[in-house]
């Protein structure tokens, strides 16, 4: 299975200290056990922001930088080794491992935190910590300053300055390094091959679940733990919910499937999008939507390039889906004014896409100095465009109504242009028509 090595670890670390304010201190959390109901927990899923840094998978555990500390930069706090808990919930790194196999240069366990922490943060200027998104954290981390000022008749230090780490942090994380791509192409080299199976074993009397469960089979043989979010297996009317998530209808011959999901691999995220027909065939009127949405996911790829900005690809998606509806008559009036009146978003009210990485909609800012950001070498991206027609929308004629149509592929920015990582699924008409055709003889 492909990870993240350990040296990146230490190379974001590094990166991310030299950022930092001297004599300052970075202080962040690990994701708490989430509980599904009563005492049952849903899988484990690291922070990513902890993560990013760390590689670190348990809970209760705390992650400390400190530039220029003489006796090691990087300190974590975790559950320390016990042979009890250790039968009931599997191994833990305890402080050695930290050391050894996490890259720490000195750690503690984490019942041991409230008398060590406000020692190492007294004295420094300037806490970063990611304020906001844990309020209990940030609750303890008040406390550990207050035990600091209650001192400062003593002559202790509380710090004057407290920063929010998303800024420098969040900007790493936009720019993915080789490593990073190399998880990310294999992420999606899963969920292609599991949109594929989907595809193949797609029938007229089966259910929305059952195509999940497919996905579900390929994700876990392919080594991904987990989907990188809720799949979304939408047939007929429900392919027009744009986070359509019950996944129980019935498939029916003349329906499409809208299928929205992705794997995860070392917590990277892919995200991929196929539109098909129970059938097997697409209807002239599915066709036509169809390819309507694939020629502005391809206007989209061509605007992906360093110096192009983030919105120029949706723009193009705008421009030629517009065209195309009034082309087929499902919109009227001229190109350019139904453009600038956004007539268009009453079947394409999303954008053509967002950021990926450790989260399926990754951080990053899309603009910058109130500018939309220019893309660079290594940002990754989705392109997603599509077309909705409610089943109750009366404007249209009743050939067009619940067609529900997305594209959607993975892609990283490259000096000529992008790369794109999902192109493992087939997407064209006759592709798909092909793939489904043969898979239904081998059946027979």
């Amino acid at each position: 299975m492909i990870h993240i090595p350990k040296s990146e670890y230490s190379r974001r670390r590094k990166a991310l200290m030299a950022q930092m304010e001297p004599n300052s201190i970075a202080i962040l959390p690990a994701a708490a056990v989430a509980i599904r109901n009563r005492d049952v927990e849903h899988v484990y899923r690291q922070d990513s922001d902890f993560q990013y840094l760390s590689g670190f998978p348990e809970p209760q555990a705390v992650l400390v930088l400190m530039p220029g500390r003489v006796h090691g930069e990087y300190i974590l706090f975790c559950r320390e080794r016990n042979a009890e808990r250790e039968l009931w919930d599997g191994l833990r790194a305890g402080q050695e491992g930290a050391i050894r196999d996490f890259g720490a240069d000195d750690a503690f366990p984490i019942t041991d935190i409230d008398d060590i922490l406000p020692g190492l943060i007294e004295g420094r200027d300037r806490v970063y910590s990611a304020m906001g998104s844990n309020p209990e954290f940030d609750r303890h981390l008040m406390e550990w300053i207050n035990v600091i000022r209650s001192k400062a008749n003593l002559g202790a230090q509380p710090p004057n300055e407290f920063v929010a780490l998303d800024h420098l942090l969040h900007d790493m994380r936009l720019y993915k390094s080789a490593a990073e791509v190399k998880v990310m192409r294999e992420a999606a080299r899963i969920s292609a091959q599991a949109h594929v199976r989907a595809m193949q074993a797609c029938r007229a009397g089966l259910h929305e679940f059952s195509l999940e469960a497919e996905l579900d089979y390929e994700f876990r043989k392919g080594g991904a733990k987990m989907p990188a979010y809720g799949s979304i297996v939408a047939a007929g009317r429900n392919s027009c919910i744009l986070h359509y998530q019950q996944n129980d209808a019935l498939l029916k011959d003349g329906d499409l499937v809208l299928i929205d999901a992705g794997c995860e691999i070392d917590c990277y995220a892919s995200d991929i999008t196929r539109t098909f027909p129970v059938s097997g065939k697409y209807s002239a009127e599915q066709k036509a939507i169809y390819e309507l949405v694939l020629a502005s996911q391809e206007a989209a790829f061509a605007e992906i390039a360093p110096n192009k900005h983030w919105n120029q690809a949706h723009e193009a998606t705008v421009r030629v889906i517009t065209a195309g509806l009034v082309k087929l008559g499902l919109l009227r009036g001229d190109v350019e004014e139904l453009i600038a009146s956004e007539a268009y978003k009453a079947f394409y009210m999303h954008r053509a896409g967002h950021w990926l990485g450790l989260d399926v909609h990754d951080v990053g800012e899309y603009k910058v100095g109130g500018e939309w950001r220019v893309l660079e070498v290594g940002m990754a991206l989705t392109v997603e465009p599509g077309i909705y027609i409610a089943a109750d929308n009366q404007s249209v004629a009743k050939k067009w109504r619940g067609i529900g149509v997305r594209i959607e592929d993975d892609v990283v920015v490259t000096k000529t242009g992008c790369e794109i990582l999902t192109n493992g699924v087939p997407k064209t008409v006759a592709e798909i028509e092909a793939l489904m055709a043969a898979a239904r003889t081998q059946a027979a």
